[in-house]
């Protein structure tokens, strides 16, 4: 159990209002306990059945079941729960929230099926306004999850764990809520800072006029009335960015009488040329180097859905006083509540889609390129790719996360593809991309199976066994996963007998000494020659990967702060040289 679990024993988890980006004060979480069916899918004959808490997977601790439980191929889960409604909740329009229910999954009311949701790791709604009515309601959801035999999107889940693969999970593993709205509301609001970093775009979705008010803390700075759904925000606004995180408040009230409340921070993100001609990554037009860690997400005792909110506050604080200023989020797309916090405490957010696809070959994916050979990804059989309906998901996944995650001020960059898991079409799906977003970096081909300086936007580089160094490339070169050092903490460790990691220590003082030489003695030097951001493997341990700065309980931080933080200084002050260079 993370310390989190030790001391809290909340009867609702994640209790807190899930979509800071877009709050009503109409609000009803349906976490906490439900019942719940395992079924063979053929006859729905039960072989198990349990309470369990919700929004954790039967897989985890923290729903109650845990240890053993696993869902083959040929089950799936039945989730039900009768919940008492009132007038509150039945004001024109209701709408059921799922954070994220992994694999597909079909939503049942009142006996009724009002949604059918394939994707594992992305946010859907339903209106299910009339199928309701005050008084109980049975709410009932089922899901498949067949990891590799899906082709979906899996992340680092496998039916067969180990080394860098990690535990599977099923069912619903983010939260669960109801709100209620006047008929005529505001459906969506989309949120663009231009480039000359004084206006904002606020595009929204409602029938009926609305106005918008700003707040600059408690002061209001702005007020106005939107005309088209659409209006440009103009103000002497400061900038955000991780040094100065600055945040302004607005709230969008519809003649309807239905009101959101949001947030935004003026920045940009680009590529560019230094003094010297050198690319360059850029934020707020200025050259960035971009400082970060890898962050897979994985919790002890929640698997991918974190211990409690305050575990993902805590994870993001520790990295940024360690004196990072970026996190690599790593094939996983969290809570949206996850995202505000780098909003709010300022870490900028390198954000990978996750993948999916057959099972990878060992050679394709790891062998055959740290040799030095890349691959067509058009060639959708050498990537475990052939399956049509699992590209034409990832496609669709594409959509969903923009779509979710495009108002998040600290998402500095989109991550397609990771070492060749699932890669395919990478060109086309960056222009995809592009189309969806213009406003921020893409790393198409993260690690290799790089596509070429016409089709890939940066030269993504994965380094733990050879050296280190910065090739003549026209696009910024990024190290986008080094280290890996690992060492075993006694008593915190997932396996005792099994344990994987890059470069491999037993004694602590060593094991810091060799974390301060890889980044002043080989990083640092790296970013005169042109290197422009750089990812260290990783935040925390995960189950047999024992290579994070802290324990997979983060019960014991390897890597003190202030020794981290100093490294961090030291980094910060030779960017801070090369750019004004």
């Amino acid at each position: 159990m993370t310390l989190a679990t030790k001391y809290q024993n909340e009867e609702i988890p994640h209790i807190e209002y899930p979509r800071p980006q877009l709050r009503r004060d109409s609000y009803l979480s349906l976490n906490g306990k439900w019942k719940l069916k395992k079924m063979k899918i053929s006859g729905d004959v039960c072989i198990f059945e349990s309470d369990i808490t919700v929004p954790f997977s039967p897989e985890s601790i923290k729903s109650g079941i845990g240890e053993g439980f696993k869902l083959d191929v040929d089950e799936k889960l039945v989730y039900q729960r009768s919940v008492f409604i009132d007038n509150e909740m039945l004001r024109g329009v209701t709408l059921l929230h799922f954070g994220a229910v992994d694999q597909e999954c079909d939503v049942i009311v009142n006996s009724r099926r009002v949604a059918h949701h394939r994707g594992g790791y992305t946010p859907f709604s339903v209106d299910i306004s009339s199928v309701i009515s005050e008084g109980y309601n049975d709410f009932c959801v089922e899901c498949v999850d067949k990891t590799e035999a899906s082709h979906g999107a899996r992340g680092k889940q496998s039916s067969k764990p180990g080394k860098i693969w990690y535990t599977s999970q099923s069912g619903i593993w983010q939260s669960v809520w109801l709100e209620s709205m006047p008929s005529d509301y505001i459906g969506s609001v989309k949120i663009t800072p231009l480039e000359n970093l004084k206006e904002v775009k606020i595009e929204t979705e409602c029938r009926c006029n609305h106005k918008i008010r700003v707040f600059d803390g408690d002061k209001e700075i702005i007020s106005s009335k939107i005309e088209n759904n659409s209006i440009v925000l103009s103000w002497n606004f400061d900038t955000w960015s991780p040094e100065s995180p600055k945040l302004y408040d607005f709230e969008i009230t519809a003649d309807s009488g239905d009101k959101i409340y949001s947030y935004f921070g003026v920045r940009t993100f680009g590529i560019g040329k230094d003094k010297n001609g050198k690319a360059r990554l850029l934020l707020n037009g200025k050259p960035y180097f971009y400082n970060g860690v890898l962050d897979q997400g994985y919790y002890s005792d929640g698997l991918l859905t974190p211990s409690s909110d305050k575990a993902m506050y805590d994870d993001i604080k520790m990295i940024k006083d360690m004196g990072f200023n970026m996190i690599r989020k790593h094939i996983k797309i969290e809570p949206m509540r996850w995202y505000y916090y780098c909003d709010k405490l300022g870490i900028c957010v390198w954000q990978d889609f996750v993948n999916g696809g057959g099972v990878y070959k060992f050679t394709h994916i790891a062998a055959f390129p740290f040799l030095g050979f890349k691959h067509d990804d058009s060639d959708y059989k050498y990537f475990s790719r052939e399956n049509k309906e699992g590209r034409d998901e990832f496609i669709n996944s594409v959509h969903e996360t923009v779509g979710a995650l495009y108002n998040c001020v600290s998402i500095g960059a989109w991550v397609p593809f990771n070492e060749g898991w699932g890669q395919f079409d990478s060109y086309k799906i960056t222009q995809l991309l592009r189309s969806l977003d213009d406003t921020r970096i893409i790393d198409s081909v993260s690690g290799w199976h790089d596509q070429g300086e016409d089709k890939t936007t940066l030269k993504s580089l994965h380094t733990y066994y050879t050296k280190l160094k910065v090739p003549k490339d026209r696009r910024p070169v990024v190290l986008s996963e080094f280290g890996g050092y690992s060492i075993k903490t006694a008593g915190h460790v997932y396996n005792e007998e099994k344990e994987f990691g890059y470069k491999v220590f037993k004694d602590e003082r060593k094991f810091h000494n060799e974390i301060y030489n890889l980044f002043i003695n080989k990083i640092k030097p790296l970013i005169k020659k042109g290197l422009c951001a750089s990812v260290y493997t990783q935040l925390s341990d995960v189950e047999e990967e024992i290579n994070g700065l802290v324990t997979y309980d983060r019960a014991y931080i390897k890597i003190p702060i202030d020794f981290m933080k100093k490294i961090n200084l030291e980094i910060d002050k030779e960017a801070e040289i090369v750019n004004k260079m």
